[in-house]
């Protein structure tokens, strides 16, 4: 045969940890086991195959039969397996340290599984920094796939974009592999015979090239429309008898085939970036939307094929500016990973090696990056993913805490710089919890870890402008037009054949009708201990719209003292604030106490306010994790009267308890306050995107206990709240399912 050109097709499955199961098991169906099925009826045609570790621990577990015949085209040489970090995380988030471990373990893992040396490595996201070169390499390495757009950003152009470059860092060289931008839109969303014109055109300009496909296998079954395309109406089989029906000229083969026979074309540096939209994602949202109209503006004109290449949007690590909540996830990823740190160097001795070996492990699991960053896909607004990071951190934080020989009933507290903003915060840890204040906004609790269920509380995630928030005005706007004027139109996305699918980029769909309606941006952040003054006589609806706030308190910052012994800490916070025109002085203790490990109380003391003022305050909570929707999921008051799912908006007069109950997570949350107040509650509901369309998805629980009153003539208010969690049913539960697993 004579080989003009060379193809490779790689593709990479991942499921991120915490995702359903029935999740699972559909994209399985759907794509996985489909594409293996087929492929093995072709066995002269190779793939290269990356499953990151999150997916192919549960079909290990789940689907051994999969893995038997993965193993089996292993075997015969159909198939190359691709390494990478165990876990999928994006190297950008983690320390080197855990960068070389994670590649390091799932190379031995998928060596023993498979029985094949595993020499090449899926980058996550493609997300790219010239430093990672010694690292990939310490992990055992040799090569692997960036995007064309990389080496575009750099300098290189679209006929320089062939074969393989080697690059290098601290004298370690690495074989990068360009995925070709034009494959990765043809396959599977055009005619197979598209794919085979564009290959052989590129044959006739570089004979003896190396092209590189490598995308998503879910885009083979699991994304819109694809199941239907690729298998029901025979995309698939089409493709691979077009590649069989073309092997006089094309050879379908492998990166490793491919760095044997083919010499690199020579050294190159790539530009530190992702595939093209991620940099776009990465930007501010008004910074992207602005990206979006220059560059669908300058489209048309005659220099765009050469201009566009010097184009780029962001920079990844900005996720963690532009969404403060990745930004808690990373720092609270970094602490866990630095007193792992500790045991591994021998600072810290340990003979409970079983428990360091399982910290390792939940904290390699929480660096799996879908939560960390949000694009076209759910990622960050996803709860689930978010609840399962801190799932994994804080049971990591706990193992590390016995492996030290921590007692369990000690209470201790700290001050550092948590969040890395340069200000300090404080961190509280008993035996029960783990409790983050941040005394220079607001004095919020931003973080509530209940350790006997590895939940965070308060996982909570605020509302923000996204760009794609302007299609649904849009979308809504045009819709209305449609109502009152009549309309023949019918609104398709581009006309393409039966053959050819649509890619998830260019998909619009809407879960939920009337979403514009709840497009509603947060002033503050979702946390708790938010202290409001508001309008006396607000509303409930006037306050879910953010308005009435008539005080500084909500992001202030307050002066802090720590008071400790061994059985209490007091963390007392005061402000000078200001009610309209008024000076307040304000008091905030936020006491834990050894003898109720399940209970946080505070109080509030105002001075200085003049007599008979009239004041409405509130203090807001929020609940995260305990979802909405299902009737074991429910408000409760004194005595333990329901008064509605979770989900549901309240308004309650003149209450001294308010209990939030989520029976599947087993836990209950309850409020108890010393002087009767009303209660205002309400979801959190963003409006987001995911591949399945646009959709409310429920983030947390808003409680507000409230009072209005006029200043009493000392001009002084005082009230103390007492927040109180039970996991007794989780541990229940907990404790059964440990006798029948005996």
């Amino acid at each position: 045969m004579s080989c003009r050109i060379r193809l490779v097709l790689a593709l990479h499955d991942h499921q991120p940890i915490g995702n359903f199961d029935g999740v699972f098991e559909e994209a399985f169906e759907d794509s996985y086991r489909p594409m293996i099925d087929t492929l093995a009826e072709y066995p002269d045609i190779a793939i290269v195959l990356h499953t990151s570790g999150s997916l192919l621990e549960w079909l290990v577990e789940r689907k051994p039969e999969y893995i038997d015949k993965v193993r089996g085209l292993v075997e015969r040489g159909q198939i190359e397996i691709l390494g990478g970090p165990f876990y999928e995380p994006i190297l950008a988030n983690i320390p080197s340290r855990d960068r070389v471990g994670q590649i390091q373990a799932y190379s031995k893992y998928l060596e023993n599984l498979f029985g094949q040396p595993i020499r090449g490595m899926w980058l996550p996201e493609r997300v790219w920094e010239q430093g990672f070169t010694r690292d990939i390499i310490a992990g055992g390495i040799e090569y692997t796939i960036l995007d064309d757009y990389h080496f575009k950003n750099a300098g290189l152009r679209n006929e320089e974009l062939f074969d393989y470059y080697l690059t290098e860092d601290e004298g370690k060289l690495l074989s990068l592999f360009p995925g070709d931008e034009t494959l990765r839109y043809l396959i599977p969303f055009q005619k197979p015979e598209k794919t085979i014109d564009y290959l052989r055109q590129l044959a006739d300009r570089r004979p003896g090239c190396v092209v590189t496909f490598g995308d998503d296998g879910e885009k083979f079954g699991t994304w819109p429309g694809t199941k239907s395309l690729v298998y029901e109406r025979g995309w698939l089989r089409r493709f691979f008898d077009a590649l069989r029906a073309n092997n006089d000229w094309l050879k379908v083969t492998t990166l490793g085939e491919a760095i044997e026979n083919v010499a690199p074309v020579g050294k190159f540096y790539v530009s530190d970036c992702s595939y093209r939209e991620m940099t776009e994602w990465a930007l501010p949202t008004p910074r992207q939307q602005e990206f979006h109209d220059l560059t669908h503006n300058l489209e048309h004109i005659e220099e765009w094929p050469s201009l566009k290449q010097f184009l780029r949007g962001g920079f990844w690590r900005n996720f963690r500016v532009k969404y403060p909540e990745v930004n808690e996830m990373y720092c609270r990823m970094l602490q866990v990973s630095e007193r792992l740190e500790k045991f591994t160097s021998g600072e810290h001795l340990t003979d409970r090696a079983d428990l360091v070996h399982q910290a390792r492990t939940d904290l390699y699991k929480a660096q799996c990056n879908c939560s960390y960053w949000h694009g076209a896909f759910g990622g960050l607004y996803l709860p689930h993913l978010r609840n399962a990071v801190f799932q994994h951190l804080i049971s990591a934080d706990t193992a590390l805490d016995v492996a030290d020989g921590r007692q369990a009933e000690s209470l201790t507290a700290d001050v550092a710089d948590f969040d890395l903003d340069a200000r300090k915060e404080v961190r509280v840890t008993g035996e029960s919890f783990v409790a983050l204040l941040k005394p220079s906004r607001g004095g919020h609790l931003y973080e509530y870890d209940i350790r006997a269920i590895n939940h965070n509380l308060l996982a909570t995630l605020d509302r923000r402008p996204e760009r794609y928030h302007e299609t649904i005005r849009q979308h809504a706007a045009r819709l209305k037009h449609e109502a009152e004027h009549g309309s023949a139109e019918q609104h398709h996305h581009g006309g393409h054949d039966e053959d050819e699918g649509v890619s998830i980029h260019d998909l619009v769909h809407f879960k939920q009708p009337d979403l514009d309606q709840k497009l509603i941006y947060d002033r503050w952040p979702r946390k708790s201990l938010v202290d409001h003054f508001l309008q006396p006589g607000l509303s409930l609806e006037d306050f879910r719209r953010g308005e009435g706030v008539i005080g500084d308190f909500e992001t202030g910052v307050y002066e802090t003292a720590l008071r400790e012994r061994p059985d209490r800490v007091e963390v007392a916070m005061a402000r000078q604030g200001h009610v309209n025109r008024y000076s307040v002085e304000a008091e905030k203790t936020v006491a834990f106490d050894q003898a109720a490990p399940d209970t946080m109380s505070v109080t509030y003391r105002f001075s200085e306010l003049p007599a008979g003022l009239p004041i409405h305050f509130g203090v807001e909570f929020n609940f995260a994790g305990m979802p909405a929707g299902a009737d074991d999921r429910f408000f409760s008051l004194s005595g333990g009267e329901r008064i509605g799912q979770l989900g549901t908006v309240q308004g309650i007069e003149e209450t001294g308890e308010i209990t939030l109950t989520d029976e599947w997570l087993g836990i209950s949350a309850g409020l108890e306050v010393s002087e009767p107040a009303s209660v205002w509650a309400f979801p959190i509901e963003t409006i987001s995107q995911s591949e399945a369309g646009f959709e409310a998805v429920h983030q947390s629980v808003m409680v507000m206990p409230r009072w209005e009153f006029l200043v009493p003539d000392d001009g002084t208010w005082e009230v103390t709240i007492t927040m109180r969690v039970d996991t007794s049913m989780a541990e229940a539960r907990k404790d059964e399912a440990e006798v029948v697993a005996v």
